[in-house]
Formats: structure tokens, sequence, C-alpha cells
């Protein structure tokens, strides 16, 4: 899986946002605001991924747990889900 195209990351006034860009804007209006972490696990998701390869990369950049990775990809990919934000789940 992987997020879709037609977004952007920025780093705007000290906050990290994604927005939506070209024919995705036009699907989806706002933006996003992420947190360091967040921003961290969107960038490796903009290329294909499978959740274990994000708990590892959390794990290898944080002093985080696997279980408290698992956990933060769990909710960051389940939370791009509820907004059709990723394409390829299976």
């Amino acid at each position: 899986m992987r997020i879709k195209d037609g977004f952007i990351l920025r780093e705007v006034a000290g906050k990290v946002i994604v927005v939506s860009v070209g024919e995705m804007a036009m699907k989806f209006k706002g933006m996003i605001t992420l947190n360091s972490t967040a921003a961290f696990l969107w960038k490796k998701a903009e290329t294909e991924f499978v959740k274990e390869d994000l708990v590892k990369a959390l794990t290898d950049e944080y002093d985080v747990s696997d279980e408290d990775a698992k956990k933060a990809v769990d909710d960051f990919v389940e939370t791009l889900s509820k907004q059709d934000l990723i394409e390829g789940i299976k």
C-alpha cells in the first residue's frame, strides 16, 4: 500500500502540513496537520510499504518499543484509510 498521489507535505511556520494538489484537490478539501512522528511515517508511506516496514522504521529512528510502534502505525494507517488517502490496502 502507499499514500495516494495528489498530496504534498510541507513545513509552514514550524508546522508540518499535508495539502492536496491537482485533481485530488477536487476530492479532498482542506489540509492535514501532522506531528513529527506522523510526518516521519507519511514520508515513509509515500512509497510502497507494508505495516511491518513502518514499525521497523519507527523503532530504528525513535526509542520506542515494538508494541508502541505497532500501535502508532496501526493508528496512522487507520486514520489515513478512513480519509481514503491510502491505495492498495489489503
